[in-house]
């Protein structure tokens, strides 16, 4: 008897020992599956995972149709809601369009210290975002209490923005926007080709440049996880039309240098009557010095 309550004391501390969850769980989060151990969603205490994990039993908690544990939340961004779990520390990608987001899912899940992190008020002392809000400024220069000390505090804000990601981001390089098409064209080669809906439209570059000019319009579901200073060829647009692309491009400073397309029969009668089916790859080059 002593050794049963003994037991019970220890499970109720949320040790492994006595968890009634395994060391591997399976978690599945609005739609995206994520395999992680038992120890990293209890990690930080007192958080809604360490709740769900640690004082609760896996009966009480919801599973899906395959047995995993469910979370109706962003399932995009809790990738970097386990990321801080493993070690207490975050380091987002280049460009980051969501930090926002993010703030709120880190206060859903309570993570109070990541929250406070994402919170641009407090982004000088850690390395998640470098930006400097404009009323820290005014209430520092207030404290101060001096003309000059005001002046230094402005020279610093203008500093800051120059460092921003919306400025310094600003860097030369490449993008190549590329679309595979078919299209007709009728009897005795007539010139009014009848081009068909835009399926895909690719993005190939460097990541970085990438997120920084698309920002949410590019998905990257194709080759995720991508590292900024590394390129690909895998990314493409939520956009149906071309000149979505263009637009986005010349406004951040790109202009096109250079074009190719490519044209193949795919289909072919002979029947004179009949349309020629051709598909066709196309590429545009765009540059920014």
């Amino acid at each position: 008897m002593a050794l049963a309550d003994a037991e019970r004391t220890l499970s109720g501390c949320g040790t492994d020992s006595f968890s009634p969850f395994t060391e591997i769980i399976e978690l599945n989060v609005g739609g995206q599956v994520y395999v992680t151990r038992h120890k990293t969603l209890i990690a930080v205490p007192d958080s809604l995972l360490w709740n769900m994990f640690s004082r609760k039993s896996p009966k009480e908690l919801a599973r899906d149709s395959k047995g995993r544990f469910f979370l109706d939340r962003d399932g995009f961004l809790f990738r970097y809601i386990l990321d801080y779990l493993r070690d207490l520390n975050l380091v987002l990608p280049d460009y980051f369009p969501e930090k926002s987001r993010l703030q709120r899912e880190a206060e859903f899940f309570q993570l109070r210290d990541l929250s406070k992190r994402l919170s641009p008020r407090l982004s000088k002392e850690n390395s998640i975002c470098e930006e400097i809000s404009q009323s820290d400024t005014e209430d520092n220069a207030q404290q101060c209490g001096s003309s000059v000390c005001a002046e230094a505090l402005r020279a610093m804000s203008v500093s800051s923005a120059m460092r921003s990601p919306s400025l310094d981001s600003r860097k030369s390089g490449y993008i190549t926007i590329g679309y595979r098409g078919s299209y007709t064209i009728g009897r005795d080669i007539q010139t009014d080709a009848k081009f068909r809906r835009v399926a895909r439209i690719t993005v190939c570059g460097k990541t970085s440049l990438a997120k920084e000019v698309f920002g949410d319009t590019l998905n990257e579901s194709r080759d995720p996880d991508r590292p900024p200073e590394r390129y690909t060829s895998r990314y493409y647009l939520k956009y149906n039309f071309l000149e979505q692309a263009f637009d986005k491009l010349t406004e951040v400073g790109f202009h096109m240098v250079a074009c190719s397309s490519t044209g193949t029969c795919a289909y072919t009668s002979n029947d004179p009557n009949e349309d020629k089916i051709w598909t066709s790859y196309t590429e545009y080059v765009f540059c920014r010095e």
